[in-house]
């Protein structure tokens, strides 16, 4: 096992005493930098799972009647308004709203505010 007793007093590559800068440590810049950097290995890489995106526009319930009969060039009118919030949902879960902005030739969407998760109790069970 090493001593890291002594690092105080070994000079660094610019010469002085001094302990090494952020710029010297690339652990120290990393932390400094990003706050996710202070998080263990295990819980970084949990980071890196991908997970489904989606923007939801609006939803409604059809007949399948209704649903058999669409064709190319139907239209379904929804209840939402244009200018209403979209949800956007990660892994199934809702996480944002925002509005729909073009980016380009593409769509995307600008987050207006966060969601907090909902709370799920469950209830206390008693072996009577």
């Amino acid at each position: 096992m090493a001593d890291l007793s002594d690092e105080a007093d070994t000079p660094t590559a610019a010469g002085s005493g001094a302990s090494p800068t952020a710029a010297e440590s690339p652990q120290a810049a990393a932390a400094e930098g990003d706050p996710l950097a202070r998080l263990p290995v295990y819980a970084r890489s949990l980071l890196r799972i991908r997970v489904p995106v989606q923007v939801r526009l609006a939803s409604k319930r059809q007949s399948i009647g209704q649903i058999v009969d669409l064709c190319a060039g139907s239209i379904i009118t929804f209840t939402k308004t244009c200018d209403e919030m979209l949800e956007l949902k990660a892994g199934g879960c809702n996480i944002a709203v925002g509005e729909a902005v073009k980016v380009g030739d593409k769509f995307g969407l600008r987050i207006s505010s966060m969601t907090m998760p909902n709370e799920r109790f469950q209830a206390v069970r008693t072996n009577d």
